[in-house]
């Protein structure tokens, strides 16, 4: 292979992989398996070439295909690291790549908060027809009660600020070689994402509006529940990295795996406290807030 040649550059060119085609296929089972079982909750039917798709199966079959493929892709990253291949060159590139991805989930989140704010101020649209009859003309549309921001939003918002310091002290403990002080950390980061999206749970549990028949509720739970499932992502990808920490595979001088979940995590925090204070705080202003009583 490439890599048992003499190179005079500080590139790493990879043996052929078998991960990108499995991935796609992956992709594509379960492209077709999400359409497939939502024909299946609706009760319809989804064939082709005379085979009944509408069924949760083919969505599973490609999940576990694309987890399968995240592990295997991403275990060959790390084995080719500890192999000495991630020379400052390639390191650099590595950053640049998560630098790039996090800027794409910055857009995909511009679109949900452009959704909720183009409905908000602009409640009275002419060229949109049904947004008065949606919305009455004001924001929040008559009748919506809205969470207080408050309770479990503030209860949130300070959880994540607390996840953000214990991240950075597991990071700060790891570059002066405190191998206790950053596994310490890391517990206490995933313990508080996972607290999160507990709370965040119980206060959709408690929303006094739908997902439907609310342009309101459409846009406030696209945005919430986006964040709230790249919480749950930064979490895996935080326990992952638990995982590796108590093993001893990071290092003062090599710890790119931890770097990338603490930037993805402060992004998160970052989108958080927007969210926090447009949608929750701002969004709401002037509605009555809803009573909770489970």
């Amino acid at each position: 292979m490439a890599e048992t040649q003499h190179k005079n550059h500080d590139y790493h060119i990879i043996d052929p992989s078998p991960w990108p085609l499995v991935a796609s296929i992956g992709v594509f089972l379960m492209a077709f398996g999400g359409v497939g079982y939502m024909r299946y909750l609706s009760g319809g039917s989804f064939k082709i070439l005379g085979l009944e798709l509408a069924q949760p199966w083919l969505l599973l079959i490609g999940l576990v295909v694309v987890v399968y493929v995240l592990h295997g892709w991403w275990s060959d990253t790390i084995k080719e690291g500890q192999e000495g291949h991630h020379t400052p060159v390639v390191s650099l590139h590595l950053r640049y790549g998560m630098i790039m991805f996090i800027a794409s989930e910055v857009m995909f989140f511009v679109a949900w908060f452009w959704a909720f704010f183009d409905a908000s101020l602009f409640t009275g649209e002419a060229i949109q027809a049904a947004r008065v009859e949606a919305t009455g003309g004001t924001w929040p549309p008559e009748g919506i009660a809205v969470v207080d921001p408050w309770h479990f939003p503030l209860y949130n918002t300070v959880i994540l600020l607390l996840s953000g310091t214990t991240l950075t002290w597991a990071h700060h403990a790891l570059l002066h070689g405190d191998r206790k002080g950053l596994i310490q950390g890391l517990t206490l980061t995933v313990v508080l994402g996972l607290l999160f999206t507990g709370v965040q749970a119980y206060e959709y549990y408690e929303a006094p509006f739908a997902f439907k028949n609310s342009i309101y509720g459409a846009t406030f739970f696209m945005a919430t529940g986006f964040h709230g499932f790249h919480v749950i992502v930064g979490t895996i990808f935080l326990i992952v990295c638990l995982v590796r920490a108590a093993r001893g595979a990071f290092t003062p001088e090599q710890h790119f795996g931890l770097e990338a979940a603490a930037w993805y995590w402060h992004f998160v925090d970052v989108v958080w406290l927007f969210l926090f204070f447009t949608i929750y705080i701002w969004g709401g202003w002037g509605a009555p807030l809803a009573e909770t009583g489970h």
